[in-house]
């Protein structure tokens, strides 16, 4: 964050812009408050590039005309331990918490059950849905296939989605173990944040548009993402793929285009969630704290303790968000 100018602007006053930015937008009020929390709690974690800044991209895409800005979720229970919900072109994180209640019920019946939204409109961090899930005692896993940012190991151009993973374990009397990344070697936001601010890429994150490695962010926005770990991020991006898009009946990430970049393709696909009842399986958490334990005795970090230390500041003294992104949303409001 060196040269930047940062502040601290308070939820209460984050929820209050958030609100009147997506009201302009003419979000639903159902659509828009999951959207909100969702929002102020990655802000709140300094997860930046996916807490307030997404208001601009939720902006630019009801304007579009590209999602259903009113959409109400139709859950259907589709098997014994499969959820089916139709987003209708709405938002993900309403069609999640829409078949959430199913979800959850299925799998303490069966010990296992997963949830299917298709036609979503999705731009949120993973983490968010999982740690919801583990908070009720449960394992979550879910993904999710993106706009095609990503070449494929050995490839050139835009194929793969940046195809995220979240997983959660819930730890009786703590902070859940979660991880949530993207197979990408950096998320697509992470590229955006970094171009607004003129910083350079790491060289093994991008290529520009003739294939070459790239360190310049506006090149490697016009040109592809590359997967984490070579053919092994390449391979599991691909199976993220499998499973959230033919597997459950919805899209590809080749078979979406970015916003307002097609004519015949549009910009909502579907995710995947499976969760677990450890009390199904016969569960040792004595054995999995004790694993936990041997990782930090050997200062190793576990995910998502950075986050978990950014909200406990924000607590005190409110949401941490550059000063350039506040005048935006600002303006973005009174416009």
């Amino acid at each position: 964050m060196a040269g930047k100018t940062y502040e601290h602007i308070s939820p209460e006053n984050a929820r209050k812009l958030a609100t009147v930015i997506l009201a302009k937008a003419k979000f639903s009020e159902d659509q828009a408050s999951s959207m909100i929390q969702n929002m102020i709690d990655a802000q709140a974690q300094e997860c930046h590039s996916h807490g307030l800044y997404r208001l601009i991209d939720c902006y630019n895409a009801a304007k579009s005309g590209q999602i259903n800005l009113t959409a109400q979720p139709v859950v259907t229970d589709h098997a014994p331990s499969v959820v089916k919900v139709d987003a209708c072109q709405g938002n993900s994180l309403l069609a999640f918490k829409s078949g959430l209640g199913l979800l959850t019920q299925k799998a303490r019946a069966n010990g296992i059950a997963a949830m299917a939204i298709n036609n979503s409109f999705h731009y949120s961090a993973l983490w968010w849905e999982v740690e919801l899930i583990s908070d009720l005692g449960l394992v979550a896993l879910a993904m999710s296939p993106t706009l095609p940012f990503v070449a494929p190991y050995g490839g050139i151009k835009p194929l793969l989605g940046t195809n995220p993973m979240a997983f959660s374990w819930p730890r009786p009397g703590g902070d859940p173990y979660t991880f949530d990344f993207a197979t990408s070697a950096s998320a697509r936001g992470e590229i955006e944040i970094r171009r607004r601010r003129g910083e350079t890429l790491p060289p093994e994150w991008a290529i520009d548009s003739e294939g070459n490695p790239t360190t310049d962010a506006e090149r490697a926005m016009s040109g592809a993402l590359l997967p984490f770990g070579k053919h092994k991020g390449s391979a599991i991006s691909i199976m993220v793929e499998l499973l959230a898009g033919p597997l459950i009946g919805d899209l590809l990430s080749c078979q979406t285009a970015p916003l307002n970049s097609s004519d015949t393709k549009n910009i909502t696909h579907g995710e995947l969630v499976i969760v677990l009842d450890p009390a199904r399986f016969g569960v040792s958490f004595e054995a999995a704290e004790g694993l936990f334990q041997d990782i930090e005795a050997q200062g190793a970090r576990l995910p998502s303790q950075r986050r978990r230390a950014a909200k406990r500041r924000s607590d005190k003294e409110g949401l941490l968000i550059s000063s350039e992104l506040l005048v935006e949303l600002e303006q973005l409001a009174k416009g």
